[in-house]
């Protein structure tokens, strides 16, 4: 086996060694790294005589894991299960061993089938373990391997402190679900990491940047609207958990999924005004995000956007009526078109067209011209560098990809011509809504560039062609251009940088040779981490502040010793982006000081690791503990209990319900049947529908099909609609029913199918706990079900309880007649041998045998009354078609 390039550091082997030795959960800081321990451990189990699954892990983060295996020269590598293999193939593969990535889906169908050895597993990896919840997937896989496999390790990973703390007791949930009895905390904090990672410190610079007086007022009104709807949205919802709604939580990324969290039950219940406070947080966010992150045209323009608005308008809280949204519109428009205190001395009329059509002060974000000085006092250092190491490149990591972008143009074209771009853009834009043509904001732009040329030509810069004093936009982009660096023609004679990350912006210059990496919403989850890797930069500039990144590059330089790095921190002080980085880092420290105390309490049962023979976990006995147990049976012998059966569609693995069902004692036989989800008993069919699928269906009226079939070939077809705690759902919103059928009502709909479908059940369930219990009640006292008969009914067959004796067809004719139903329609079939001799009866006969005079006449009056004759009737047809017997219509099996 090929060793690693890449060596583990001193605090990772402590980790590996920890988790190689005894099974466990091991818990660490984001950006540590824990990737790397997985990685080794699929190093290790790399061999044929090894069958080893790896649970919970991403197609991306998959095709990771086997590059980096493939780099070090690992083989066998590690191959991915999918459902492009047929069932013999995935078996073959099963018995040829070594490391297995398996969707989950897969795995739990091959285990209950026995196409998996579970007997032969070597062990089990588990990543991103925060997700194991006891009715996902990987908990039942979990289960299903610790009851046929005892010797087998478990080995769980997870970089996620904050995750366990939601809920009661979480991390000792998950490793009951997973079977495991050791936790290892590695916080950033660790005595471990900390002295490893001291002694190979980057070099940082830290540049706190001021924000300027107009960004500062921005700020201000921002916070303090935010604060304004926070407090409204506790007053208008007092059963709120005020601890979390906060206005430090609402500048933070997760604030959204606070919200949703306590909101997303009740959300059908909720008035107007609290949706609205909602929508409208969400919004100030936006905007706050826009101040720090972008230049001042495009935070100008989402802020008049909203004010110009009529919906946004009229449909806010009321946020946009206080002081503190007065003074943010007039701060965002300063930033662009400078103080108004000019045009406070001078009132006329049009004050406020001309206040449009002023000069743009357009200034500048204060992050690029530090950025702008970092470049040159890197360029000025690699021009003295040492030759043996050569000239450094640059990494430049910013919040997402705009960011990226905007930086990009600012470093080849300079900040005023990328500011004055984006104006005359918005400005087009704002005239070709008005209906104004698209020339008017440049004309008037171009009309008061006329001091601004002389100014230029009076400092001593190249003077235009032509005599006139007017400078044109182009003209003015191109002077700013001459003033510039040489820089945008370096990115054209850059050396190619090989690199595997497709978000990067490479050879952006040449001197020095700048890359942008975007920190979230890569397309790739490792491409920063193949850029650092790739690129070997020794300058880092940290546009946006980002703890996962930080880390990372802690570690990079760790692996790295003889490789100088120095890292430049551009923040701003006193910032919302300054409190987001500590407050992140606040939570994660909370949470892991949350997992030590309660490691240090925690009681874990000796038989917590599933390898005892009578584990009680492992029990599929749902009987109670308080259950009446019958004394009195004497000598009576013991019935045998029928081991009780369910058929489950293979498309159902993808929910709870079959983990489930089978934690109660139910075996589980997945077959692909083309009617109905689950099959009970022989006779009972169940059509499972979540909320979003049920409504789907209705409007596409697959729902019908499927209740056609499901009565078609089952005695007891039944729909079940199963609910989501966590999601709101009504079917009425209105406090009353109106007696009106609508065709567009939910409701309405339900009515229709179950009075056109008489035999059809609608099972209404809470949640897949409720309707696992309620299939164990269904199957009480009847026979398990035959998964041959199922799969050989499709929609196209004629296997039923009726069609042996009656075709569908004339049955279906029958019910179309006045005074036939569901309910007598079998009287005719029964007593009446064709159409020929149903027309033949009399009035009375006809009542005699459907036991109603009423429906009788009905009948009678449909079949003897005259009907016009179209000309379209076949005269031979029809008659042939009524001597035919109602079992003439069966179609041959």
């Amino acid at each position: 086996m090929a060793k690693c390039t890449t060596k583990m550091l001193e605090y990772e082997n402590q980790m590996f060694l920890d988790l190689f030795h005894e099974d466990g959960l091991i818990i660490t800081a984001r950006g540590l790294g824990i990737e790397r321990i997985l990685l080794n451990f699929l190093k290790l189990y790399c061999d044929p005589a090894n069958l080893v699954l790896v649970l919970n892990v991403s197609s991306q983060e998959e095709e990771y894991l086997v590059e980096q295996l493939e780099q070090t020269g690992v083989t066998p590598l590690p191959k991915v299960i999918t459902n492009e293999y047929s069932t013999n193939e995935r078996h073959s593969i099963y018995m040829q061993g070594g490391v297995l990535f398996v969707t989950s889906r897969i795995l739990v169908v091959d285990m209950l089938t026995e196409r998996l050895p579970i007997d032969l597993v070597t062990g089990i990896l588990v990543y991103k373990a925060h997700k194991i919840v006891e009715s996902c997937q990987e908990a039942f896989i979990m289960r299903l391997y610790r009851q046929k496999n005892k010797t087998g390790f478990v080995k769980a990973f997870s970089d996620s402190p904050q995750s366990f703390t939601v809920g009661f007791c979480h991390v000792e949930r998950v490793m009951k679900n997973l079977f495991v009895r050791k936790l290892y905390l590695w916080p950033r904090f660790h005595a471990s990491v900390v002295s490893f990672l001291d002694t190979h410190k980057p070099d940082v610079v830290e540049l706190h940047l001021q924000l300027t007086p107009s960004m500062v007022a921005c700020q201000t009104a921002l916070l303090d609207l935010i604060n304004a709807c926070v407090k409204e949205l506790k007053r208008c919802n007092p059963g709120l958990n005020t601890d979390e709604i906060t206005v430090e939580n609402a500048i933070g990324k997760s604030f959204e999924q606070i919200i949703r969290l306590q909101l997303d039950p009740v959300w059908h219940q909720l008035g107007a005004k609290t949706r609205q406070l909602v929508a409208d947080l969400k919004t100030l966010r936006l905007i706050l995000q826009h101040l720090t992150q972008y230049d001042c045209v495009s935070f100008y323009n989402i802020v008049n956007s909203i004010r110009t608005s009529e919906r946004t308008f009229g449909q806010n809280s009321g946020w946009l009526f206080l002081d503190s949204a007065d003074s943010l519109f007039a701060h965002a428009r300063e930033r662009v078109y400078g103080s108004s205190q000019k045009a406070k001395k001078v009132k006329t009329d049009k004050t406020k067209s001309s206040a449009e059509n002023q000069e743009p002060i357009l200034e500048e974000c204060p992050k690029w011209k530090a950025l702008g000085e970092v470049l040159k006092e890197i360029e000025e250092e690699n021009q003295n560098a040492d030759p043996s190491i050569g000239p450094g490149r640059v990494l430049i990591a910013a919040d997402d990809d705009r960011t990226c972008n905007q930086i990009k143009e600012y470093l080849c074209d300079g900040g005023h011509s990328l500011l004055t771009r984006l104006f005359i853009k918005a400005q087009a834009v704002k005239a070709a809504g008005q209906g104004k043509p698209d020339a008017a904001p440049a004309e008037s732009y171009k009309g008061k560039s006329k001091g601004k040329g002389k100014s230029v030509k009076s400092a001593g810069k190249a003077e235009t062609k032509g005599t006139t004093s007017e400078v044109t936009l182009t003209q003015m982009l191109d002077e700013h251009k001459d003033d510039m660096p040489q820089q945008d023609q370096a990115k054209d004679s850059s050396e190619p940088i090989a690199a595997s990350s497709s978000d990067g912006y490479f050879g952006v210059l040449k001197s020095p040779v700048t890359i942008l990496h975007p920190l979230h919403g890569c397309s790739d989850v490792h491409g920063l981490t193949r850029t650092l890797n790739d690129v070997k930069p020794q300058f880092v500039v940290l546009y946006d502040a980002d703890m996962v990144f930080v880390r990372q590059l802690e570690v990079y330089k760790a692996s790295h010793p003889g490789v100088p790095l120095r890292v430049y921190f551009l923040m701003y002080t006193g910032s919302v982006e300054e409190q987001k980085y500590l407050t992140t880092l606040r939570k994660e420290k909370e949470a892991f000081e949350m997992l030590i105390r309660e490691k240090a309490t925690m009681v874990i049962p000796e038989e917590r690791d599933g390898k005892m023979v009578d584990d009680p976990y492992l029990s599929r006995d749902t009987t109670a503990a308080n259950a009446t147990v019958n004394t009195r049976k004497g000598g009576i012998q013991k019935e045998t209990d029928v081991q009780q059966k369910i058929i489950v569609d293979m498309r159902e693995f993808r929910s709870e319900l079959p983990s489930l069902i089978h934690r109660r004692g139910i075996d589980i036989e997945p077959v692909t049947i083309d009617v109905g989800d689950y099959i009970l008993t022989p006779d009972i069919c169940v059509e499972r529908k979540s909320v979003s699928d049920l409504i789907g269906s209705l409007n596409s009226g697959r729902l019908y099909n499927q209740c056609v079939s499901m009565s078609r070939y089952y005695k007891r077809p039944v729909l079940l609609i199963e609910f989501d705690p966590s999601k709101p759902f009504a079917l009425q919103f209105n406090k009353y029913i109106s007696s009106e059928i609508s065709i567009q009502d939910v409701t309405s709909r339900l009515a229709l199918l179950t009075l056109h479908f008489q035999k059809l059940r609608i099972l209404w369930c809470p949640s897949p706990y409720a309707t696992a219990e309620l299939f164990e009640e269904l199957k009480v006292g009847r026979s398990q079900p035959d998964a041959a008969a199922a799969m050989a009914i499709t929609a196209e067959s004629q296997v039923g309880q009726d069609s042996e004796k009656y075709s569908h067809t004339s049955k279906d004719l029958l019910l179309k007649m006045p005074g036939i139903n569901s309910k007598n329609y079998y009287r005719i079939m029964n007593k009446v041998e064709n159409l020929a001799e149903l027309l033949t009866l009399s009035e009375d006969k006809i009542g005699e045998i459907l036991g109603s005079e009423t429906n009788a006449k009905s009948l009678w009056d449909f079949l003897h009354s005259e009907h016009k004759r179209t000309e379209s009737a076949v005269s031979g047809g029809s008659k042939a078609s009524t001597s035919k017997g109602w079992k003439g219509y069966k179609r041959k099996r």
